[in-house]
């Protein structure tokens, strides 16, 4: 068993397989190993989970009881499934697990968005801060609501959807949807440029998400500027982080979020952080330049960590150390001035400070 888990081919002896057993109890015994353990050695105030618009929250609202843990654990509102007009389960989810979260039948474009603004009133009552959205890119295709209705009718009687129907009803139902995190006070992140699921044979397999995913090249630049100026012409676009897996864009994000700067916070529209294939050394180098090149650094709300494991956490300490070390090499190149103590802030706010601002999560250091 012990060979198959770790996937040692040779044949082990019985006092190695004895050591190894040994070990793997010690590791298990030892509470600092613990997922608990783990997050407070990292050092960790708080931390998001993505869930779903039908999650009851029951877990959040039994660990916000715990004393024992120390750490804030907020959900985060993810609602891909209400977006995912195309997929073959929409239906089913819609009338299902969504219906049984309001206790009504969800049977009208009406109803959908009734369900969501209620749905987001009860995470918000959880201590949500932020919605997430995954997408293939940000979209721009308006309709009226009349028009939206009649294709989510077609989709919950299982008539076929257009590939612009299904553009059509995303963008309508993404604005509502930023309306009402304006209104909440919500971070609305999106994350595009990304093309899953691209060898069958092992979709098939075993599902999606099984790392077959690579960076999508087709992430226009001005349907995403089009979409946020539509929010910002009604006043309802909400503090906005955008992530783009495809490095390309750095340079289209980082003069897009200059456009939508206003008063209400520093940084109201940011480049969120390198991202996935981009997470590492090179990547956030390029993201980090990118940002200081055409906005404003000392606004970046710094890293996202958004893996589910726990010892990803680690990633945080290396991406201070890439902002220090190339904050530094500015400052031997004379293209930044050697104040430490001004060079000390921006590294706290960007490391901490702006997040906490930015999210309105209440933290102190």
């Amino acid at each position: 068993e012990l060979q198959r888990y770790f996937g040692i081919t040779e044949p082990l002896s019985r006092e190695s397989a004895r050591r190894i057993y040994d070990l793997c109890n010690q590791v298990l015994e030892d509470p600092s190993m613990s997922a608990r353990g783990i997050i407070r050695r990292s050092n960790v105030k708080l931390l998001c989970t993505t869930d779903d618009p039908a999650d009851d929250l029951r877990w959040h609202r039994l660990i916000a009881m715990d004393m024992t843990f120390p750490v804030k654990v907020l959900p985060a509102f993810r609602p891909d499934r209400a977006l995912g007009i195309e997929k073959k389960d929409f239906a089913a989810y819609i009338r299902g697990e969504l219906g049984r979260s309001v206790n009504r039948p969800v049977t009208l474009y009406t109803d959908l968005k009734d369900a969501l603004r209620e749905r987001i009133a009860f995470f918000a009552d959880n201590g949500c801060r932020t919605a997430d959205h995954s997408l293939p890119y940000v979209m721009y295709a308006p309709c009226s609501d009349a028009q939206a209705e009649e294709i989510f009718r077609k989709a919950m009687n299982s008539e076929p959807v257009e590939l612009y129907e299904q553009l059509q009803f995303k963008t309508n139902l993404l604005s509502f949807l930023a309306s009402e995190y304006t209104k909440a006070g919500w971070v609305m992140q999106l994350h595009y440029g990304v093309k899953r699921d691209n060898n069958t044979r092992l979709f098939l397999q075993s599902g999606a998400n099984n790392g077959c995913d690579c960076i999508d090249d087709y992430t226009p630049a001005a349907e995403l500027a089009d979409f946020l100026n539509s929010l910002c012409k009604t006043d309802s676009l909400p503090r906005t982080i955008l992530y783009s897996l495809n490095p390309t864009d750095n340079a289209a994000i980082g003069t897009i979020v200059g456009c939508f700067a206003d008063s209400s916070c520093a940084g109201k529209v940011q480049q969120g952080s390198a991202w996935w294939f981009n997470d590492n050394k090179k990547g956030m180098e390029e993201q980090l330049t990118t940002l200081a090149n055409l906005g404003v650094l000392g606004n970046f709300v710094g890293m996202l960590t958004d893996s589910r494991s726990f010892l990803s956490y680690t990633r945080h300490e290396y991406f201070r150390r890439i902002l220090c070390n190339l904050i530094g090499t500015w400052v031997t190149n004379g293209e930044y001035p050697c104040d430490l103590t001004v060079l000390g802030g921006l590294v706290s706010d960007i490391s901490f400070n702006n997040c906490n601002r930015y999210f309105d999560f209440g933290l102190t250091e």
